[in-house]
């Protein structure tokens, strides 16, 4: 299956340390090797960047390495593909508008059956299961909520509808209208809140370190979601199978008040 990667913080940050390790794991150190993207939340607007071609070897993913893109909140994907072909309109995050933002979505597992999209508004372009299921979420909280909802009333329509679909399937995935990133945990998904003191962090999928105390301020805080850890030298949370966290400010909060 695919591999998540996400990033919530309280101020604008780059996250160009983890994308190095997690590019890696399209193609060269795992075989998720079937397109990527990535999407950063910039001032109400979003910056997205996708390739049919493995991160490993993108030229695109080389851009992204080597342009520190700050933001507060963003969702990365690598790609193996169960259902649809490798194209660029199978390629996660997938991005539409409600309420008059963005909103920004990339899951990973295999839903054997897709919900209903009811006739609303929000249809796929592509073919994946997971461009299906969050095209019918967003007709269910565009139906449910005639307003944008609050973070918290927001937090229970989305748990509602991953404990509904995770019946029929693997149902892990990240989403954010750019207020705060939400991860859902089916089988996999772990995650590390950095904060002062902070420390070094080592890469497990390259010889690559980073002393956060120097390229940081004391009262930067930061989390960083993925499918597997990324560091082999810290300590990362694994969350439990059905949880929905949602992470404000770079901190995960089971119900935002």
């Amino acid at each position: 299956m695919c591999q998540l990667l996400g990033m919530n913080c309280n101020v604008p940050t780059d996250i160009v340390f983890s994308f190095e390790g997690f590019r890696r794991r399209g193609g060269e150190t795992d075989e998720h090797a079937d397109g990527w993207g990535i999407a950063f939340f910039e001032d109400g607007g979003c910056r997205v960047f996708l390739d049919y071609l493995p991160s490993s070897i993108s030229p695109v993913a080389d851009l992204v390495k080597n342009y520190p893109i700050q933001s507060r909140n963003v969702i990365a994907h690598i790609r193996k593909a169960t259902q649809g072909a490798v194209s660029l309109a199978n390629t996660h995050p997938f991005q539409r508008e409600l309420w008059g933002r963005y909103w920004l979505f990339a899951h990973n597992g295999n839903l054997a059956e897709r919900p209903s999209l009811d006739d609303g508004r929000f249809t796929p372009v592509g073919s994946t299961d997971s461009e299906h299921a969050f095209c019918a979420l967003l007709n269910q909280l565009s139906r449910h909520f005639g307003e944008p909802p609050s973070l918290a009333d927001l937090h229970g329509a989305v748990a509602d509808y991953a404990g509904t679909l995770s019946r029929s399937g693997t149902f892990n995935f990240l989403l954010s209208d750019g207020r705060a990133l939400f991860a859902h945990c089916s089988t996999d998904l772990f995650y590390v809140v950095r904060e002062s003191p902070f420390s070094t962090a080592h890469l497990s999928d390259a010889d690559v370190s980073i002393d956060f105390a120097r390229v940081t301020t004391p009262r930067d805080r930061v989390a960083v979601i993925a499918t597997r850890p990324l560091t082999d030298n810290e300590d990362w949370t694994r969350m439990r199978s059905g949880e929905l966290l949602c992470f404000v400010d770079g901190m995960p909060r089971p119900s935002p008040i």
